[in-house]
């Protein structure tokens, strides 16, 4: 519940601190006093939009902050620990808001700076304030099915429903995905087919390339090769004037000089080491020049080989070894052709058995709306008999959706709360046709019914009995009083016989001081509070019948209050 209020600089309040206890407040005083500014302040305290309007004049910034104190598993206070602005064990929030003139707005929640979004994500479930003349939240389409399901108990069937729901939704988009990639790599298979098959007609090796260049050189000068490895063999070992044989004479010479000088046995050494390698050498170039010949076909067939290397490395990444890497990328991409198609298949599979899921749940969530909508209709009819309202009709329609989706987020209905005020005029949506009075006991009658299942623990109404009075009046009053059962219920009003069932009665007073307007709040004493009430009886003169028909209408509501208690 709101348990504190302190306004700052805001429109015609200077300074102003209230503390709030649990039942059913009202707020009464003349026309133009101040009261609205109040349900203002708690407004833009919980989202709503600021202004510098909002400012009092001659002041910087207008200072807003209230306490609120929940149940220890209100979904708020988890919400808050999950955004690390409220700590385990927890249960008070504290909203400030700051409004100035520059712009510069701020906006803190237990202390810490938070962005405006968050304060309008808490407010629905914090607040719920209902004005005659403001769209109210049990209007929209989307807040009637969500009282619907309410009513009915069904948010367990519609929470198994959700999640199927997004399991079927993250299934269908991964459908969506892969077939989108299929489709992209169908358009291009014609092209990897092609790229592949001219790299594979090609048949590449690793270092191909790199053998070949080494090749071709021998097969274009093979003439020179074999004249100078002619020309080296016989420098080696050909004849009296060959290498080897000039050798094997220094080696006979070294001989006789070692026989006669030790000493030039190192000589001899370095001698017979040279003989051996150019003995190899010379079989080598033998062996060299026997493998060398013309051969203009090989050397043909190389320029061609290596021209088609070079022209399919050129178009397929600029080397060799980029070519053998794009022809595995290549088969790869077409390999997981086949794959995806069998992925498609699973995934085909898998999205026809959430949707069978989905749907059985679906048919249970409507038939289950249906029956709650029927007991919904009886009891908003009830009490609008008891607010005397006994010749309207109400309904609660449950229809399938439109067009193409035939599922959404919360199921496959649609729930439009109807109602027609006079006998022989067809149903209409509720927000079309009702008055101000008639909207103002139409929300009073399904709060009342919706009390217990609803989670919001501060109920505003904004002068909701405009346009009734009198016996309606006083049930009207009632029902408020009951609401606060569940809820903390605050209510501006102009009426005596709502103000009379109140648990705490504040009036709003506008005063002049050192020529300025001021507005105050105060808790009224029994006695004041008689006053008040009598003045709301009488107008402007207070007769002693007034104060007396007021002090009968307090004690009436309290005897009444005692027994239901």
């Amino acid at each position: 519940m709101l348990t504190e209020l302190r306004i700052s600089n805001f429109g015609v309040i200077e300074q102003l601190a209230i503390r709030f206890g649990s039942g059913f407040i009202v707020f009464t005083g003349e026309t133009g006093a101040g009261k609205s500014l109040l349900i203002d302040a708690v407004t833009l305290l919980v989202g709503g939009r600021a202004s510098a309007d909002h400012i009092r004049a001659q002041a910087d910034e207008a200072d807003l902050e209230a306490a609120f104190t929940l149940s220890s598993d209100h979904p708020i206070l988890h919400l808050l620990q999950a955004k690390e602005f409220a700590r385990p064990g927890e249960s008070e929030i504290l909203i400030r808001r700051v409004i100035s003139r520059t712009g510069r707005n701020r906006t803190y929640l237990n202390g810490n700076l938070c962005p405006v979004h968050l304060l309008e994500q808490l407010g629905g479930a914090l607040v719920d304030v209902h004005g005659q003349h403001e769209q109210q939240s049990l209007l929209s389409s989307s807040a009637q099915l969500e009282a619907l399901d309410a009513f009915g108990r069904l948010q367990h069937l519609r929470q198994d429903y959700q999640a199927a729901y997004r399991s079927w939704q993250e299934r269908v988009a991964e459908l969506e995905t892969v077939t989108a990639q299929i489709d992209q790599r169908r358009e291009r298979e014609e092209l990897l087919r092609f790229q592949l098959q001219e790299i594979a007609d090609a048949a590449p090796e690793a270092g191909e390339d790199v053998n070949l260049a080494h090749e071709r050189p021998r097969l274009m000068h093979s003439q020179q090769l074999g004249d100078l490895s002619d020309q080296l063999h016989e420098l080696l070992y050909a004849g009296d004037q060959g290498v080897l044989s000039l050798l094997a004479s220094a080696r006979k010479l070294l001989s006789k000089i070692e026989a006669m000088d030790a000493t030039a046995v190192e000589w001899t050494r370095v001698v017979a080491d040279a003989i051996v390698p150019l003995r190899d050498l010379a079989d080598r170039v033998r062996h060299y020049r026997d493998q060398v010949e013309a051969n203009p076909a090989r050397l043909m067939e190389i320029e061609q080989r290596l021209d088609r290397l070079h022209r399919l490395s050129k178009k397929y990444g600029g080397s060799l070894d980029a070519m053998l890497a794009l022809q595995g990328s290549l088969r790869a991409q077409l390999d997981q052709l086949d794959t995806a198609e069998t992925q498609l298949q699973e995934l085909a599979r898998a999205v026809e058995e959430r949707a069978s899921l989905l749907s059985d749940l679906a048919g249970r969530l409507s038939r289950k709306r249906v029956e709650a909508a029927k007991k919904l209709t009886i009891q908003v009819t009830k009490e609008l008999s008891a607010l005397r309202m006994e010749r309207t009709r109400f309904g609660v329609e449950v229809v399938p959706l439109g067009g193409e989706t035939a599922y959404g987020p919360a199921g496959q209905d649609t729930v439009e709360f109807v109602f027609s005020a006079n006998p022989g005029e067809p149903l209409k949506a509720l927000a079309k046709v009702a008055s101000g009075g008639e909207l103002s006991r139409v929300m009073l009658a399904l709060k009342t019914i919706l009390a217990e299942s609803d989670r919001v623990p501060v109920l505003i109404f904004d002068e909701v009995d405009a346009g009734v009075g009198g016996a309606v009046a006083e049930v009207m009053g009632r029902r408020l009083r009951d609401l606060s059962r569940h809820h903390q219920v605050l209510c501006v009003t102009h009426l005596p016989q709502v103000g009379s069932q109140a648990h705490a009665h504040y009036v709003v007073e506008k005063q002049v001081h050192q020529q300025r307007t001021v507005t105050h709040v105060r808790l009224l004493t029994e006695r004041e509070r008689k006053e008040e009430v009598a003045r709301m009886l009488a107008g402007v003169t207070v007769t002693k019948n007034a104060r007396a028909a007021a002090a009968e209408m307090i004690g009436s509501a309290k005897e009444k209050r005692s027994r239901a208690d």
